[in-house]
């Protein structure tokens, strides 16, 4: 069974920092990229960041380019997302998803989200 099951969330104060881990199994790890979303209450669910199966290329939208950085490591069968800088902004449900990463991150493969993680910034 895919499985992709994001962990790691929880609240912090503007301006800190939270590591998110998106544990994958069921199917091939390598041959897919890997893509962090997030939905806000009251709007629709986005794209964040995505990496690359083959040659790990990394992709971000513009409101988190240099505050997030999305890293794999493959031994783990896990992706990260590594967020400085957190704004209220940034409150949202996150998730992973097996993706496409151009020319927007969007969901593709499997089609599953798990429950997410919660992330909350206070100003």
């Amino acid at each position: 069974e895919v499985q992709l099951q994001a962990s790691g969330g929880g609240s912090v104060q503007a301006g800190g920092s939270l590591r998110l881990s998106c544990a994958a199994s069921g199917f091939t790890f390598d041959d897919y990229a890997i893509g962090w979303f997030r939905q806000a209450p009251g709007r629709e669910r986005e794209g964040v960041s995505c990496i690359d199966s083959s040659d790990g290329a990394t992709y971000y939208i513009g409101s988190v380019k240099g505050r997030f950085t999305i890293s794999r490591d493959k031994t783990k069968r896990t992706v990260y997302l590594q967020m400085n800088s957190l704004k209220p902004e940034d409150t949202a449900i996150y998730y992973c998803a097996t993706s496409t990463c151009l020319p927007v991150v969007a969901a593709a493969g499997f089609g599953r989200w798990g429950q997410g993680t919660q992330v909350t910034v206070s100003s």
